[in-house]
């Protein structure tokens, strides 16, 4: 697929997500959830609590922000592990309806600052009206490319992004573009989906599986070379989960591919077996 329309594929997809203010994603019992089809919008407030405490979120985290900020969508927790510290700017690429960066709000506390960037303007303009429902006085929703970000140089502090980066055509870009709105020493938190193996041809052309987060995805070593090329230092995989396939019967992804393609339940588990989840960091060097 060209770059455009993979753009368009997406905003079109996550427009949906944020018009329903649902998920669709499926339930799992391991670190493991995805962006998988956006588009089949099966879930509901509940139901994205649920999924938000299987990939690393906290009953306290759900609670902490606006009721509609938690879509579900992601495939870990990067303010976890970020270490956010008092007074730090933020920046989250792909903030969706702001989930993560209200989490990161609480950390940084009001000396702090918050920026979410999404292509989405139906995104932006939801997590503004939960960011106003919420009081949040410090953050900023902001409608950008994550490949060409409304950002300044040198600018921030940390940056997060859950499941997001592998929707780009052009990561190389995406964290060339993060290492410049960086700061000398800044830090980068990652989770996304990566690839142990090359996917089939079928599934690296299918739209439901890119919007899924499946036939975007890199392989891992490529991902992580993408980041150190871009001029990152110490980048380290901190936790790496695969996807079990005794939850392929109930993935919405999974369903389109078998019926649009007329596959086995099988061959879709063994293609599974190539997707990962990785939560990465890096830092940029103080020069």
């Amino acid at each position: 697929m060209e770059d455009k329309k993979i753009k368009k594929v997406v905003r079109d997809a996550y427009a949906k997500v944020a018009s329903q203010g649902r998920s669709s994603h499926k339930p799992t019992e391991q670190e493991d959830s995805c962006c998988s089809s956006v588009s089949s919008c099966c879930g509901d407030v509940d139901f994205a609590g649920d999924i938000s405490k299987k990939i690393g979120y906290t009953e306290e985290d759900i609670k902490a922000v606006p009721e509609g900020a938690n879509l579900g969508l992601g495939c870990g927790n990067p303010v976890a592990l970020a270490s956010l510290r008092e007074g730090e700017t933020v920046l989250d690429l792909g903030s969706g309806a702001g989930f993560d960066c209200f989490l990161a709000a609480n950390e940084v506390g009001e000396s702090g600052k918050i920026i979410g960037v999404d292509m989405t303007p139906e995104m932006v303009e939801k997590a503004q009206e939960n960011a106003k429902r919420g009081n949040y006085q410090n953050i900023e929703f902001r409608l950008g490319d994550i490949e060409n970000l409304p950002v300044e140089d040198n600018s921030v502090d940390v940056i997060l992004s859950n499941c997001v980066i592998n929707l780009s055509p052009d990561k190389k870009k995406v964290f060339k573009e993060a290492f410049r709105v960086l700061k000398p020493g800044g830090r980068l938190m990652i989770s996304d989906i990566v690839l142990l193996k090359e996917l089939p041809d079928f599934i690296k052309k299918s739209v439901e599986a890119y919007v899924g987060c499946i036939s975007g995805a890199v392989l891992k070593d490529e991902y992580i070379e993408a980041i150190e090329g871009a001029g990152f230092a110490e980048v380290e995989i901190a936790d790496e989960t695969s996807y079990p396939n005794e939850y392929i019967d109930h993935d919405p992804t999974a369903k389109e591919i078998i019926g649009k393609f007329n596959i086995s339940l099988e061959k879709v588990k063994k293609i599974a077996g190539s997707i990962t989840s990785i939560k990465v960091n890096g830092i940029k060097p103080n020069l």
